[in-house]
């Protein structure tokens, strides 16, 4: 078997790059932009035809599977490539495998326009081009449901575990985090969350993101 990883690090292929790094893979990385057209080739548009990265290309023995969709792909290594032991980050039982499904799910829906739309705003566009208007539009929206995850994060506390779906880090928190994450320049936002401020940091600051960020693009 052997995985293909289409995509920059710094885009949404962070989340396939991230779990096939925490799960020691060895794997193909086509560092391949959002910009530029790249996505639009013919070869490209044969993989995903929506054209947008990331796509896993995985060549196992019963043939080739193809998966699109930032989250899925995640999703995909984490079940497919990963063991089951309870020290990696791929589900151990249904109930974990439901929690890394449902908050995955939740914050693609609840939380990804938003988030981004306050990290373009915030952070990452030139001064002239932000717009705080939509940044503030953006937090406002986020704060009930930052909400729903600073209560599960301290349900989970209460239990001693400090992780979304299990004691240890799952592909749980790896979706989850890298998606919240994008919030972090609301500073009055994450004042109030301040539990999810710091799982926030902590999934971060593993060295399988930090190693995954720093690859291509």
């Amino acid at each position: 078997m052997s995985l293909t990883i289409h995509g920059i690090a710094a885009s949404r292929s962070i989340r396939p790059l991230w779990a096939a790094t925490e799960l020691g893979l060895t794997f193909q990385h086509h560092p391949l932009p959002y910009q530029g057209g790249a996505t639009r080739t013919p070869e490209f548009l044969a993989l995903n035809p929506n054209g947008h990265i990331p796509v896993v290309v995985d060549a196992r023995e019963e043939g080739e599977v193809v998966v699109w969709e930032s989250m899925a792909c995640a999703l995909y290594i984490a079940r497919h490539h990963g063991q089951p032991d309870g020290h990696s980050i791929t589900p151990t039982s249904a109930r974990e495998d439901a929690e890394a499904l449902r908050w995955s799910f939740w914050v693609v829906n609840a939380c990804e326009a938003d988030a981004l739309t306050v990290l373009m705003h915030r952070l990452v566009m030139p001064v002239e081009r932000r717009k705080p208007e939509l940044a503030d539009a953006a937090e406002k929206r986020l704060a009930p449901r930052l909400e729903v995850l600073e209560r599960h994060l301290a349900a989970q506390q209460a239990v001693g575990c400090p992780h979304l779906a299990a004691e240890r880090f799952t592909v749980a928190d790896l979706c989850v985090a890298s998606v919240v994450n994008w919030a972090r320049p609301a500073r009055a936002l994450m004042q109030a969350n301040p539990l999810t401020l710091r799982w926030i940091e902590r999934c971060m600051a593993r060295p399988a993101y930090q190693k995954a960020k720093a690859l291509p693009g």
